[in-house]
């Protein structure tokens, strides 16, 4: 197969507006695809193929977005209206997630939940199941029937949430260890050892927690640390003698180069120069952090200090599962730390950064020969507004930003996993 269109893909993150050397761009270009994989891309009138030609002129194709924070059982939890965070938890996720210890539920659940990612052109999620095993099964199930990558873990927590919520120490240990035999490198699944946060679990699950990490080294780790201040205060009474948030997962082995910790909001110099010392990643997650009020995420302080730094949709608390929508928050709220995120360095982020992080650029996030055929077609012009403003377009970096500021699931066209056009009719 052959798709047609104007191709767009990042080397590196680029360093302005002008950083031409940071990405491939080509006008009139063409990816060929073998057996699920890019085979070579290319200028269309330069390649030799006898296949089928999909053309997708004159819109833009790039890497399928990754979204690496978002938690699958609470597909029915977006838009809620709370003060706060722990609010929020405790008036609408948890009930919400109590529902998926039925499997029928968590299994129309998950079809709606890879539907909305791939109306929005997101092929590769990391999300959060519930406490229950049948979660866990409907959230990959689903996203083997559609080819996608997929990491996900049964959340682990034992104490500051409904009893029908809660595991123990060695049932989540149990539990866990389970899905990891069952699931983990089984097609495109990878397996996300998943204490909620601090908060969620006793002394003895963090402990078990690192114990799974450890024998389970190529297991991602995903948790949340300094989302709001109410949240670090109940941490530091339930840690007395952890030396700050971080600290609390670091006792346990749970902070390495394949840990996932969502938010990061407000970082010590003390946190920032240990996680960038780790390796770990802080997922920002912007539109839930404006919706819930728990800070500004300071990207330029954390990277420029080493910090590896993804960016993210954070489903339920998170107001959209556009990524498009994402980068228009994260642009906003470096606007209000008065800096300025231009719009290659948006979509470097959302493709082949959030790979970086993820330590599957190899695999996702780029249109290099090899690669999984995951990509997204994007049209600007695609509402009336749009239409408009692409009149007075004229510079690629000029088209990416009015994509992510007015984009969305109009904006896309269609997504491909592996090869195949996935995006759903209705």
């Amino acid at each position: 197969m052959i798709v047609r269109g104007r191709l767009l893909s990042f080397l590196r993150a680029p360093h302005s507006a002008e950083d031409h050397e940071a990405y491939r761009y080509i006008e009139d270009g063409a990816i060929i695809v073998r057996d699920g994989r890019i085979a070579s891309i290319g200028a269309f009138c330069e390649l030799d193929f006898r296949d089928e030609v999909i053309d997708h002129r004159p819109h833009l194709i790039l890497p399928g977005f990754i979204d690496p924070h978002l938690h699958f059982p609470q597909v029915q939890v977006i838009g809620s209206y709370a003060a706060d965070l722990l609010e929020w938890l405790e008036d609408y996720t948890f009930p919400a997630e109590i529902a998926f210890e039925n499997a029928e539920h968590a299994a129309r659940m998950s079809n709606a939940f890879y539907d909305e990612l791939l109306r929005n052109g997101t092929t590769t999620a990391a999300a959060f199941c519930s406490s229950h095993n049948a979660s866990v099964a409907a959230y990959f199930e689903a996203a083997q029937a559609r080819g996608m990558c997929a990491i996900g873990g049964k959340v682990m927590m034992d104490r500051g949430a409904p009893e029908a919520l809660c595991d123990t120490a060695q049932t989540g240990y149990d539990d866990s260890k389970a899905m990891i035999s069952r699931w983990h490198g089984q097609g495109r699944a990878h397996y996300a050892i998943s204490p909620r946060f601090a908060i969620t679990s006793t002394p003895e699950q963090l402990a078990a927690a690192g114990a799974l990490a450890a024998e389970h080294p190529a297991c991602f780790i995903q948790t949340h640390m300094n989302e709001t201040r109410s949240e670090i205060e109940a941490v530091a009474r339930l840690y007395p003698n952890a030396e700050d948030y971080l600290a609390v997962y670091e006792a346990h082995g749970l902070v390495r180069d394949n840990s996932l910790m969502g938010h990061c909001i407000h970082m010590s110099e003390s946190q920032t120069a240990r996680m960038a010392e780790k390796g770990a990643v802080a997922v920002h997650c912007p539109t839930s952090n404006l919706f819930l009020g728990s800070g500004r995420f300071d990207y330029f302080g954390l990277t420029h200090a080493g910090v590896k730094a993804a960016v993210a949709t954070d489903i339920g608390g998170g107001t959209s599962y556009s990524m498009l929508q994402t980068l228009d928050a994260a642009y906003k709220i470096q606007q209000m730390r008065r800096e300025r995120l231009n719009p290659l360095l948006s979509m470097y982020w959302a493709t082949r950064g959030n790979a970086e992080c993820l330590g599957l650029e190899g695999e996702i996030g780029t249109l290099d020969a090899g690669s999984m055929a995951d990509f997204v077609v994007l049209n600007a012009a695609a509402t009336p507004v749009g239409a408009l403003r692409m009149e007075t377009v004229e510079t690629l970096d000029e088209e990416l930003f009015l994509l992510q500021t007015i984009g969305d699931d109009r904006s896309v066209v269609e997504t491909y996993v592996a090869g195949q056009a996935s995006k759903p009719v209705n």
